[in-house]
């Protein structure tokens, strides 16, 4: 009955402090949608450019799709499955190293939002994957190369690169479109949420990310996650908590504590504890009048 009642409240306060994330994106005001490289073309070479209208029904259809078992290389070479990242929320985009505008903008917006993310819920909630999708040339080495240069340290944040062959299925899979042109490549500014399940969830659109666009949705991921059977479900329960009672400043651009929240929490605790004590009441007197009423 107590992992029941500690679910209940946990679900309460999730309704009650965090937004909701099946809002319609599509009806809200959207960021710069794709990416759109600047490079110095000849006056009889027309630019081929991303159709944004259905690269964007794309991106959104990949939505409630399970992760595909696709095996990717890391940084130092070796074999990654995507599989693995199931268990907690995973972020994923894809760039290219060879761009030397929109690709390192985003990545390092990326990781200004997702330092303040990780200093509020942890490193080891939830993971960020960097795809390279222009094969053969967003090698191993050269993802290396590029997180090194931007300083992408976080410790939950791994580059990939897939085979030529998979690059289609593989970017195709997450709803993310691109055209090779004359000055690079147009593509969709396109950071997907998968859930701890492997199954994604949502798209997050733009070059500039911020904590909000990011460690709001994410919050709603690790905290309505299943607990780990090795974790301690009450103080599992209680970070999660934490972690819901931290809310976003944009004034400042960081997390605080909404001690309101815990004033919150606790009184619904206290009603639960007491339609507990209510309910064990009801049980005991309804045992002691069963025998007078033969």
């Amino acid at each position: 009955m107590i992992g029941r009642c500690l679910g209940a409240l946990l679900a309460s306060i999730l309704f009650l402090a965090a937004p909701s994330f099946a809002a319609d994106q599509a009806a809200a005001d959207q960021p710069k949608l794709t990416a759109r490289p600047q490079g110095v073309l000849r006056g009889d070479l027309t630019l081929t450019a991303l159709d944004e209208k259905a690269a964007f029904a794309f991106s959104q259809a990949a939505i409630g799709r399970t992760l595909g078992d696709f095996v990717l290389l890391d940084r130092d070479g070796n074999p990654v499955e995507l599989s693995r990242y199931r268990g907690k929320p995973l972020l994923v985009n894809f760039i290219y190293t060879a761009c030397f505008q929109v690709c390192p903008t985003t990545t390092r917006n990326l990781q200004k939002a997702l330092e303040n993310t990780v200093s509020v819920m942890g490193a080891d909630r939830f993971n960020i994957v960097s795809i390279g999708f222009n094969q053969p040339f967003d090698s191993p080495a050269a993802l290396k190369d590029f997180s090194r240069q931007y300083g992408i340290d976080l410790p939950n944040w791994n580059f990939l690169s897939p085979a030529t062959a998979i690059v289609d299925d593989l970017t195709a899979h997450f709803g993310f479109r691109f055209i090779a042109t004359a000055a690079g490549f147009d593509h969709l500014n396109q950071v997907t949420m998968v859930n701890a399940e492997g199954k994604i969830v949502r798209q997050v659109y733009g070059e500039k990310f911020t904590a909000e666009d990011l460690a709001e949705p994410l919050k709603l991921l690790i905290t309505g996650s299943a607990i780990p059977p090795e974790v301690g479900a009450l103080q599992e329960i209680m970070q999660r908590v934490r972690i819901i009672c931290s809310v976003y400043d944009p004034q400042t651009g960081r997390y605080r504590t909404d001690y309101s929240l815990y004033f919150m929490f606790a009184g619904f605790l206290t009603f639960v504890c007491f339609m507990i004590y209510l309910s064990i009441n009801f049980w005991r007197n309804r045992r002691r009048e069963a025998p007078k009423a033969r």
